[in-house]
């Protein structure tokens, strides 16, 4: 059976991921949501497993020592990460499963799982990326412009990518994702079976 594909798309806070996955998601009805575990508290709206799995730090801690993570990072004081198990079994059975992670946690995942998609998500200017973070009506002036500076390096490192793809408008965007998916499905390492004759 052929492995599926381990999509991982991430980019610098405020890039609009959380956004473009959910648009693709609704354009891809084959690839499912890798839910992501966090020790952050959930903000208005949020409910445990379907946006992320809310964790306490010690809960957290606790999987991180059995080993129960494809990735993990302490990004800006809390722990997000990845649970391994359902990632697996979904890729073993021949499901894609999409990632939206951070730029920390994706450089983790391209080292364990270097067969992966990674599409690097760029905002259209960093002052449509200021707009984006400031309407969210979370950041204080101080975390503002810890994460502004955090996202210029994050996208320094979007050049360690196999894809980039600007974020100017969603549906742009998912329909840049759908084009590399559409190939990423063809590449013949990905389908050795085909070759079987």
């Amino acid at each position: 059976m052929k492995k599926g594909l381990l999509i991982v798309v991430s980019g610098a806070s405020g890039t609009g991921k959380g956004t473009v996955c959910k648009e693709l998601l609704a354009r891809e009805r084959g690839v499912a949501f890798s839910v992501s575990a966090t020790s952050r508290t959930p903000r208005e709206g949020e409910q445990d497993g379907r946006e992320y799995y809310f964790r306490t730090r010690t809960e957290f801690e606790t999987m991180i020592a059995e080993g129960a993570f494809l990735e993990y990072a302490d990004v800006y004081g809390n722990y997000y990460g990845t649970p391994l198990a359902p990632i697996e079994a979904r890729r073993s059975a021949g499901e894609d499963i999409l990632l939206e992670i951070d730029t920390q946690g994706a450089l983790n995942v391209m080292e364990r799982c270097p067969d992966g998609t990674f599409i690097f998500l760029l905002p259209p200017s960093l002052e449509e990326l200021r707009r984006r973070i400031t309407g969210r009506g979370t950041e204080s002036k101080e975390s503002l412009a810890r994460r502004l500076a955090a996202a210029r390096d994050e996208i320094r490192l979007g050049r360690r990518y196999r894809y980039a793809v600007l974020n100017d408008t969603v549906e742009n965007a998912a329909a840049q994702i759908q084009t590399i998916l559409a190939a990423e499905r063809l590449r013949a390492d990905m389908n050795p079976s085909q070759f079987d004759i």
